[in-house]
């Protein structure tokens, strides 16, 4: 009876309520999304830095006057290195030939490149990337090279500006989940002032703290799952339809963000917005309002 009560009042709370109930679960609903948004991201740079970081190389490329003894000498030391996980050499038909495979939308800019100007280079991938450093040194000096290119700083370039838009993502959602705690906070208060009569005649006949509160606290838990289920249905719908609908040319730089990273955070995002919220109403009650 007392359970059918609490769901009974909390239910009458909520219908009373439903213009301040509607604007909670939205702002609890887009700083949910923007919590989700910044932890799918978060959990995506790791892949990717995974993903790229197998399939990082690392240029040589030979100088024009570059001699075959020099260039033997260059092949045999990287064979033996430690440090190379495989060499691929390339000559200069073969570097002009990838050139014009990865600018085919620009002709203009194909055409304006010379094939003796594509230097010949070793495609090198390292067992660890992070050894750069160490491989460096170890052709250090050794003459026919011209220049030598770590994809490595390029890619943290990359991840840099992912890591920024990471943060940006949960600062934003902490600073909308203040405003949602707030806001259940301020419903709280108006839904107890609301019925201040029947709290204090529940006093009177010797009803408990909890049975008081329990309808309230009850309703920002409800408006907390609520909005934990739109930021899901948000988080899916844009994964669905824009990741992999309108925006999937984008899989050739983003890796695809698994299925099973986004139903992971449903339990996460129910967790917190019903949490935050039932703790939220309940500090009210207890600091706020004599309930």
């Amino acid at each position: 009876m007392r359970l059918k009560y609490v769901l009974n009042e909390a239910l009458i709370g909520l219908w009373r309520n439903a213009t301040m109930t509607i604007a909670m679960m939205i702002t609890l609903s887009v700083s949910l999304t923007m919590l989700g948004a910044g932890i799918l991201m978060y959990l995506q740079v790791g892949q990717m830095k995974d993903f790229y970081y197998a399939r990082i190389e690392v240029s040589v490329f030979l100088a024009d006057d570059i001699t075959d003894a020099q260039r033997t000498s260059l092949d045999a030391a990287l064979a033996a290195s430690p440090l190379v996980r495989s060499k691929v050499y390339e000559t200069r038909a073969e570097a002009l030939a990838r050139f014009r495979k990865v600018w085919r939308d620009s002709p203009t800019f194909i055409d304006a490149v010379r094939p003796e100007t594509m230097p010949e280079s070793f495609r090198v991938k390292l067992k660890d990337p992070e050894a750069y450093d160490a491989f460096a040194q170890q052709l250090a000096g050794r003459p026919g090279i011209q220049l030598i290119v770590d994809q490595r700083e390029m890619l943290r370039k990359v991840f840099g500006i992912f890591s920024a838009i990471q943060l940006l993502a949960l600062v934003i959602a902490s600073v909308m989940a203040v405003a949602g705690l707030l806001l259940v906070g301020n419903t709280i208060q108006v839904a107890a002032y609301s019925k201040r009569r029947e709290v204090a005649v529940m006093r009177l006949v010797g009803a408990s703290n909890w049975y008081i509160q329990a309808p309230f606290v009850l309703e920002a838990v409800a408006a907390g799952l609520a909005g934990a289920l739109t930021a899901f249905a948000a988080l899916y719908a844009g994964k669905t339809l824009l990741l992999d609908g309108r925006m999937q040319a984008l899989s050739k730089v983003l890796t695809p963000v698994p299925e099973r990273n986004l139903w992971l955070l449903l339990p996460l995002l129910a967790a917190a917005g019903a949490g935050a919220s039932g703790i939220a109403a309940w500090i009210t009650l207890r600091f706020h309002v004599r309930v």
